[in-house]
């Protein structure tokens, strides 16, 4: 479970995208960019990932963020097993959350894709892990930048069920 009070919790920016996830409270930040609180503790001083279109990235630009590795040899997580998060996309112009289940051999299986106004609040996704393939595996979110400079995708309360 990582609720980014502290660190990544393991997490990894990944090295062969454009940008990076953040981690952020909305104290920190001007109104109209994000959600006014985290999810964990419905505080603003409370920490997500958070990332944001600007002037620095160009619309279609990727940030990703990626698990540690999860091992195929535990079979209950790919059969009965997945990952529970909260996410935040309000705005205009906002861009993608794709959801990806990846490969040691860098194979990706799309597992969610969401793009544009999801609204002004938290909401909860329950995603199921692809019990496929013989390979140890990571769940990597991809956030794309959008047009509009005050939009962004923030990720909170990321959690592997126990199977996991």
């Amino acid at each position: 479970h990582c609720n980014f009070e502290f660190d990544l919790c393991g997490w990894k920016q990944d090295e062969n995208d454009d940008f990076d996830w953040n981690l952020r409270t909305s104290s920190t930040t001007k109104m109209g960019t994000g959600p006014a609180t985290d999810h964990t503790l419905q505080e603003p001083s409370g920490h997500y990932i958070f990332i944001k279109s600007s002037f620095f990235q160009l619309p279609g630009q990727k940030a990703r963020i990626s698990s540690p590795v999860l091992s195929r040899r535990n079979k209950n997580c790919k059969v009965r097993g997945g990952i529970l998060f909260y996410y935040h996309m309000y705005g205009a112009h906002i861009g993608s959350l794709i959801v990806y289940q990846r490969t040691m051999a860098k194979y990706e299986k799309v597992l969610l894709n969401l793009t544009g106004n999801q609204g002004n609040f938290w909401q909860r996704k329950a995603l199921i892990l692809a019990g496929d393939g013989d390979e140890d595996f990571q769940v990597v979110f991809e956030g794309i930048a959008g047009k509009g400079p005050k939009d962004g995708i923030a990720l909170d309360d990321l959690t592997f069920s126990r199977e996991c």
